[in-house]
Formats: structure tokens, sequence, C-alpha cells
């Protein structure tokens, strides 16, 4: 059986497609850097991630975007020999406000793994598009259309343009071929079978009324007509589903002609229902009935497991290691930075093998250069650890270990320096953008500090240690619910990583010795 989620944590919106016997994932990153994670299959059951498409500011440019801004919704196909990926960047995500800055790109590779090619620009009109590619080679986007102006349902239908290759342009009528009325209609993707066009949507937001619906046409353009069957796939009705908020998936054929449906949801924990883990990507079954698709087993309730597809050996991968020694010349490729690329200017595995230089620049409220580098969570219970060694001379400079949401909701407990008691230990925390300081202690005397991280669900405990074998809790246990997208009103999931400031400007460096994230069950 194939278990759900496939990719546990923070990867919304999965697009996939197959080469051959070869399937490619790819999911949305918003601010994190380097943009869109490409994992690779050969069974549909076990997946490795192989890198990601957007390695370069000249592809992704996200300083100063807003929390939950940047990468929404990349769409990746394979045709004509390449890989090609739309994406969109939200500069500003326009939150409870009319307008969204809104661009539209697309890049090519010859293989998943890169490079990717610099991108063309498309347009602004929407977000979430999808390329589709027809029977002639003629090339669509596909795409929703935002509407700002006042009294106006913002979501204003799905809209097509024909994509000029040689041109490298969007060419000729942009045409509506569907708008359903003041329904929340996006992430618009077509297929062809039987002779038909059909449009898959998600629909209503990507909370807990999301999911999935579809029209269809015999023709390209329309006119579409509605699945009689409202949602082709939903948890809106069913609030004691494990598998909530499913919605906004794309369709794979095997090569024995079986359809699987790639969505993605989210599993709630807590009195509250908060989702710390952000949307994850699942699988279910498919199949067409009657000229519409349908899930596998009936009704529109995803499954949490799925029978594993025929025809396909299987093909696990090397298990992940849960610690990074930082050995290596290079990060490993789970890390992510925030909206900018890592480099030596302040990531360094070199002047002190075996150990990561963090060089400090702004603080973990900033939306544009932070030193702070950190991993999805994936599963509900987990301990990361780290030891560091740092000895600041100013209460602006600070390093530790940070469990992590946006710039508006964080906690980290941290080293720094107080004028009057030395290096002290402490936590500080941020919650929908107010900054507190929970009690500091003295560690003088402390070379190393070792620095603990224990989530369980909805609670979340921090420890410190000189040693790594006397361990002594720091503050008090905390809400780790703060870190969701319910309460932190975003669309990513909690992280867990380290990070330096140095708001004096003198770039002090903390040297860490390894980094682990042991998960529990």
């Amino acid at each position: 059986m194939i278990r759900n989620p496939i990719l546990p944590g923070f990867h919304p919106d999965p697009s996939i497609c197959r080469v051959g016997d070869d399937f490619y994932l790819a999911s949305s990153t918003f601010e994190w850097f380097p943009g869109v994670p490409i994992h690779h299959s050969r069974d549909l059951k076990h997946w490795r991630l192989i890198g990601h498409a957007l390695t370069r500011c000249s592809q992704l440019e996200l300083h100063g975007v807003s929390d939950s801004g940047g990468v929404w919704a990349p769409s990746m196909s394979h045709a004509d020999g390449k890989f090609w990926l739309i994406y969109t960047n939200l500069r500003n995500t326009g939150m409870g406000r009319p307008f969204k800055d809104i661009k539209i790109y697309l890049t090519t590779a010859e293989r998943a793994e890169g490079p990717w090619s610099d991108p063309v620009e498309l347009d602004s009109i929407g977000f979430d598009p999808s390329l589709f590619h027809d029977d002639d080679g003629r090339k669509w986007l596909v795409n929703m259309e935002w509407d700002f102006r006042k009294g106006r349902y913002r979501f204003a239908g799905i809209v097509i343009q024909e994509f000029d290759v040689s041109a490298g342009k969007l060419v000729g009528e942009r045409k509506k071929i569907l708008h359903k009325e003041n329904i929340l209609t996006e992430g618009p993707n077509l297929y062809k079978h039987d002779g038909w066009y059909y449009l898959m949507l998600a629909e209503g937001g990507t909370g807990w009324n999301h999911g999935i619906s579809a029209a269809r046409s015999r023709s390209l353009l329309g006119p579409y007509e509605l699945d009689p069957q409202a949602s082709v796939m939903t948890t809106r009705d069913d609030y004691g589903h494990p598998l909530q908020k499913s919605g906004h998936g794309e369709l794979v054929e095997t090569p024995a002609g079986e359809w699987f449906l790639a969505h993605l949801a989210s599993r709630p924990v807590g009195f509250e229902r908060r989702c710390t883990l952000g949307r994850e990507t699942c699988l279910q079954r498919v199949k067409w009935v009657g000229g519409w698709l349908r899930l596998e087993q009936g009704g529109h309730s995803p499954s949490v497991e799925i029978e594993e597809p025929a025809g396909l050996e299987p093909h696990p991968w090397p298990a992940v290691a849960e610690r990074d020694d930082f050995d290596g010349k290079a990060l490993d490729p789970s890390w992510q930075s925030l909206r900018v690329p890592v480099d030596e200017s302040w990531v360094d595995l070199v002047s002190r093998p075996g150990w990561l230089r963090l060089r400090g620049r702004e603080s973990m409220h900033s939306l544009f250069d932070q030193s702070l580098l950190a991993k999805r969570l994936t599963c509900h219970r987990a301990t990361a650890m780290t030891v560091l060694e740092f000895e600041p001379d100013h209460y602006t400079q600070m390093a530790g270990l940070t469990c992590f949401y946006n710039s508006a909701n964080f906690y980290c407990l941290r080293v720094t320096h107080d004028e009057s008691r030395g290096k002290v230990l402490g936590i500080t925390l941020t919650d929908k953008g107010s900054y507190d300081e929970l009690g500091d202690s003295e560690i003088n005397g402390w070379k190393q500090v070792h620095l603990k991280a224990e989530i369980d669900r909805d609670t979340l405990r921090f420890s410190a240690s000189p040693d790594g074998r006397d361990w002594r809790q720091v503050g008090p246990v905390m809400d780790f619910t703060t870190l969701s997208d319910e309460h932190a009103a975003g669309f990513t999931g909690a992280m867990v990583g380290i990070a330096v400031q140095d708001l004096a400007d003198r770039e002090m460096a903390a040297d860490f010795d390894f980094f682990e994230l042991k998960i529990q069950g």
C-alpha cells in the first residue's frame, strides 16, 4: 500500500508528470530559496529530492517579498523532449487588499535535475497557471483572472491564451473559457482524454472548504460543461477526515494505463485544529466513469491508503540521514534559506572543516537578508538538536536553534550578550508580529552550547546543555500550533533550523558542529 501523505510536511500545490518509467513532482516554496523542489520516483510510493528548479536570482527574485509571497503553485510538464515549468512569483500577496503584484514565468530543462533556463516572462493576469500541450503541437497557458475592481468578485474566471514557442511569448486573444459566479476557482489544468478536453480546477480556497472540481468540452476553447458531481474530491463536508483541505491537484497516467491524482491536504492537530506541517502532498487512485474523472473508491473523500500501481516494481531510495555533520563542501539540498540564495558571504563550510559557520546579518523579522537555514518539519513528533560555539560581545548579536513559520511567527532558543551578565541563553518569540523575550540565564564558561527542541504535536520544549549530557529545560512548555497556517494566516508550514543575526553589522559568526532532526512518529 501507499500511505498518504507521500511527501509529508510543507509540500503544497503538487505538480506531477511522467517520462518513461520515471515520475517527477514539483511543489510550491513561497518565500523560501531555492525555489520549487523536484522529487523523483520509480513506483509512486518512494520519493527522493533530486534538486530545485529555481536556484539563481536570475530565475527567482525574492528580496523583500511578503510572507507567503514568492513562488505559488508551479506546474511542470514534459513535451518535445524537455521539461517545462510554469511558476508564479508574487511580490505582494495582497492579503486583505485588492491588488496582487504578479509575474508569471516559464523555464525549461533537458533533465528534471536541471540546469533550468533563465525564465521567459509571460503575463500578470492571475496566478497558479499551467501549460497545456495539445496534440497538434500548439501550447496554451491556462490561468485564472484576478479582478481587483471595487464591488467585483476577485476570482473572475479561467482564461486561456496561446504560447508561441519560437517567439517566446503569448500570442493571439486571451479567451475566458469558464466562469463560476462568486466561487473561488483557481489552479486550472487541462487534459485531453477520449476526444474531450477536461478542465480540472482547485476550488473553494486553500482552507477547510478546499476541493477539486471539473468541466469538459469537445473544443479547446469551449464551451465547457460542468461536472454533474460538484466535487471530484473534497473533505469540506467531513470534519473528522484525517486529510483535511484536500484539493489542488494534477493527474498522471502510468505505463499500465492507470490514473493517479497528486493533491495537497493538511493534517490538523490539537483542539483548535491547526495544521503545523502545512499542506502536504498526497496521492489518490482515479478512473474515468461515464466520461468524468472519479476517485476509484467512489464518493469524493480521499483515501489515507491506496494500492500500489500495477506493473511498477518497488523502488525504495536510501534513507535520508537525520543528522548533518557538515562534512561536505556544499549544503545538503534539503536545507532552505529565506528569500536569498546561500553563498560564501554568509555560509562557510570551508574555514573550519566539519563545522558550518554562519555570519550574522539582519534580524529574523527581516524580509531581505537573514542568516537562517531550515528544514521542513515532516512529522508531528520530532526532536531537533544542534551544538554551537559563539562568543557575542553585544546584545544585537544572537545565534541559536529556531522553530520557524514566517517572519511574524517563530520561536528561537538563542545565545546572546548582556552588558551586566555576559553570555546568556534564553528564548525569543514572535507571535503575529509581536516580539517577546523569556528570561535569560548566564552561561559564562560554556564553550559549546548544545540546544534541543522537542516537538510533540501541539507543544514545544526547549532545553540546553554545556556537554550534550546534562540537559536543563529552558523556558516553559510552549504552544507549537502558533506555527501553523491557521494561526499565522499563511501558506507554508513549520520549519526547524539555525539562525544568526548581527545588527551591529560586524558579521559576527557562529559555528555549528551538526544539526539533527529526528522524526519520532
